[in-house]
């Protein structure tokens, strides 16, 4: 690809107004859905593309889970933590890339970053759950009895906040036994 059909092909998904060409071989798009940075490198052989997801705070607790993503779920862009900040990239040779490598990359940083962490978030918290689910019936407990267990952790304050809203708390805990009853039967030990 050239570097001057990348324009275009910017062109052909965004509005002109988000696109902005900072130098030769550098655009930045913004929008209210993504800050995308499209860079080539010095020498021109690679094409990157970088678009921030979080602060690398955020994504701290989440990081396994992140890496198994990178491995199974996030096909040609990958995540990566630089500067502090946790980033959907994308890279390619540019003698190779194809406008649709290029379309399709874009598109899978658009998902990469509408999703966020929120769903990674989940599948490590479902897994953490299946922890506790297989722990429990190991152990010969009950669903019920697993219930009362996390209930009585989070009124002890080692899952959740004490000064929690008696609402949130609620809501909490329906959310922690929706889960668990949605496991329990799907749950070998």
């Amino acid at each position: 690809m050239k570097t001057e059909e990348i324009s275009s092909i910017l062109s052909s998904i965004f509005a002109p107004e988000d696109i902005a060409q900072d130098t030769e071989s550098a655009w930045q798009v913004k929008n209210s859905q993504i800050h995308l940075l499209v860079i080539i490198s010095a020498d021109h052989s690679w094409l990157r593309l970088l678009s921030p997801i979080a602060s690398a705070k955020e994504a701290q607790s989440i990081l396994p889970q992140l890496l198994e993503d990178n491995f199974d779920a996030t096909q040609q862009v990958r995540y990566a933590l630089n500067q502090d900040v946790l980033w959907g990239v994308f890279h390619h040779s540019l003698s190779s890339l194809t406008t649709e490598d290029l379309k399709s990359a874009i598109a899978s940083l658009l998902a990469l970053v509408e999703k966020g962490l929120y769903q990674s978030f989940n599948q490590l918290i479902e897994k953490q759950i299946i922890q506790i689910v297989k722990a429990a019936k190991a152990q010969g407990q009950s669903l019920e009895s697993t219930y009362q267990t996390i209930d009585r952790f989070y009124q002890e304050g080692i899952m959740g906040g004490l000064d929690q809203h008696p609402a949130q708390r609620e809501q909490f805990l329906a959310a922690w036994k929706a889960q668990l009853e949605r496991l329990w039967s799907e749950v070998e030990v």
